[in-house]
């Protein structure tokens, strides 16, 4: 998918201020037992073909609204992916604005997830 360059922006600028974490690493702190929130920011439709195991949606467009009441506690460890770690990156960066100390973003996303050939789930 070909970004436009405002947008490209915009999530260089998120990127310098958030936590990142990349497949490979959600993967074997997965396999380690690690306890953290997995959250999938995707559009619906997107959820709706299939996510990771285990993860919860909250899309892009309401996690800032509904963030507080699904997950209270602001030091909650927390996952983010998207498609591929743009859309997370800035939903990561949204939500240390409001408080939240564990957010990290998953660069690679859901794209680098599948493409290492990991298993997913549909609902």
């Amino acid at each position: 998918m070909k970004h436009s360059p405002q947008f490209l922006k915009l999530v260089s600028e998120a990127k310098t201020r958030v936590k990142e974490t990349n497949v490979a690493d959600v993967k074997q702190r997965i396999e380690s037992g690690e306890k953290f929130l997995l959250v999938d920011v995707r559009e619906d439709n997107e959820w709706a073909n299939g996510h990771l195991p285990g993860a919860v949606h909250m899309g892009r467009g309401i996690i800032e609204r509904d963030i507080e009441t699904k997950v209270p506690e602001t030091a909650t460890k927390i996952v983010l992916y998207c498609g591929g770690g743009f859309r997370s990156a800035l939903v990561a960066d949204n939500l240390q604005k409001m408080g939240y100390t564990n957010a990290e973003s998953m660069d690679g996303g859901w794209r680098g997830w599948t493409e290492a050939g990991l298993p997913t789930e549909k609902d």
